[in-house]
């Protein structure tokens, strides 16, 4: 066996390596590239149950990051249990096959209760009385207390929010990936994986928050970025080489510009299909007994349909409303491997320059809580507008310290920090884009299957490096 290390830088395209890359740069000249196709959707969730099963959504059964569970009636984001994967991994198969091999698994999603060696995923407490703390989780449990000990806390809210990115308290602009990146070092140095599956999450941040630019030309605001996370994926070159460790560079998806959001949950609203309760004088969706319904995941919609009679009329109106490039009713479905209970009964798709809003409300002031919040399990959709602070709110970082100086103090607090205004973003995935530059990439020491690859062939790669 040749023991393998995979960083997954996300957002990285070859539109991106280049001259603020030199690392990438040099390493991909001195080694194989291939573009990767990406997994549709084309979020974090479907594409790395592609690449580490081999099989697409209609096998595995991850359909997005987040979708409406039917026997709950509820929506539900960012679930962790391994068990959700409904299909074997790349490393039970290196295990039949090796009885002495072994994988950490470092932030790479559905990371508890897996059947990796060793894994590492953000977790936070939820203490009764309604408190939060952020932590990680580990398997085996003794690794949490000995990577603290080493590292320090995890800086959580440099890894999702309005401080991920930039400089904040928490620590440097990139001082989350910085963490994932050292914890990964700390397992190899103590129990050398044979495969170690690594998550690099920075650029993902000010990809959406500025866009990646456009033309062949990198939006300037994201350089900085591009060379942290060129730097970062140097010093692991770098430690994985002096130890012999081979290194196989990826990413999940790649970005485009975006300037439209669809509000669909508004239109459907306006239709009188979508149920809307009212709770304290807030409005919260009541996906059970709404007629239709978005979840929405960057640029794709899953669009339930709990009132069957009303599918020929919604086809229309999904594909007549502006921005939305596709919709897959059930054949299409079945042809693209996303036919499983957990998608839609129909599943939209944006334009390379738009993407899905989750919000349902018409007046803001009607919003549910969790809107202003960075909340992304109580929100039914993703919500990347929880990047930023709102520009509306004076000195808006002097109530942050207000806030959290509640807290310290024991009382109830809502971080309610987060604008409603969807056209602060600017850039998305979750499509495929027109333009192969801007596709997810694998570089690789060993051979790749051609100078473009399937996401599903990332299994086959990444075994057969551990085999050769």
């Amino acid at each position: 066996m040749q023991r393998t290390v995979v960083l997954n830088v996300v957002g990285l395209t070859q539109a991106l390596i280049g001259e603020y890359t030199p690392r990438l740069a040099d390493w991909s000249r001195r080694h194989r590239m291939a573009l990767i196709d990406p997994a549709l959707p084309a979020v974090t969730c479907t594409a790395q149950s592609d690449y580490v099963t081999g099989r697409r959504p209609s096998d595995h059964g991850i359909v997005a990051n987040g979708w409406y569970h039917r026997e709950l009636a509820e929506v539900q984001f960012w679930k962790q249990s391994n068990h959700l994967v409904s299909a074997p991994k790349v490393w039970d198969e290196l295990r039949s096959l090796f009885p002495e091999f072994t994988c950490a698994t470092v932030f790479w999603w559905y990371n508890m209760y897996s059947t990796a060696d060793w894994s590492v995923t953000p977790r936070p407490m939820y203490p009764a009385d309604g408190r939060k703390f952020f932590d990680i989780y580990t398997w085996p449990y003794e690794l949490r207390p000995a990577l603290k000990q080493e590292l320090g806390e995890f800086p959580f809210a440099g890894f999702w929010g309005p401080a991920a990115g930039v400089k904040s308290p928490q620590g440097s602009p990139d001082c989350a990936t910085r963490w994932i990146a050292e914890s990964a070092k700390s397992i190899e140095r103590r129990h050398t994986p044979t495969l170690s599956l690594v998550y690099l999450p920075h650029l993902d941040y000010n990809l959406q928050r500025w866009g990646p630019g456009s033309g062949g030309i990198v939006n300037p605001q994201i350089i900085p970025d591009l060379r942290a996370v060129d730097a970062l994926v140097g010093d692991l070159l770098d430690f994985y080489g002096k130890r012999g460790v081979q290194v196989i560079i990826l990413s999940e998806y790649g970005l485009t510009p975006v300037s439209k959001p669809i509000h669909l949950n508004r239109e459907f609203r306006r239709r009188g299909w979508l149920t809307v309760k009212e709770e304290l004088g807030l409005e919260q969706l009541d996906a059970g007994n709404s007629r239709v319904f978005a979840v929405a995941d960057h640029q794709v919609a899953q669009v339930y349909v709990n009132d069957r009679k009303l599918i020929g009329e919604l086809t229309d109106v999904l594909e007549s409303t502006p921005g939305i490039a596709e919709v897959w009713d059930f054949p299409m479905k079945v042809e693209n491997g996303l036919a499983h209970p957990r998608a839609g009964d129909l599943v939209a798709f944006a334009a390379e320059d738009s993407w899905f809003t989750y919000y349902y409300w018409e007046d803001d002031s009607r919003a549910p809580d969790f809107a202003r919040c960075v909340d992304i399990h109580r929100k039914p959709g993703y919500d990347p507008v929880e990047l930023f602070l709102d520009p509306a709110i004076p000195a808006v970082k002097l109530k942050i310290a207000w806030r959290l100086l509640q807290k310290k103090l024991g009382f109830r607090m809502l971080m309610d920090v987060i604008p409603l205004e969807a056209a602060l973003v600017k850039g998305s995935h979750g499509a495929r884009p027109a333009n192969r530059a801007d596709w997810p990439v694998i570089i690789s020491p060993g051979p790749l299957p051609g100078e473009t690859v399937g996401s599903l062939d990332i299994y086959a790669i990444l075994r057969n490096a551990v085999v050769s």
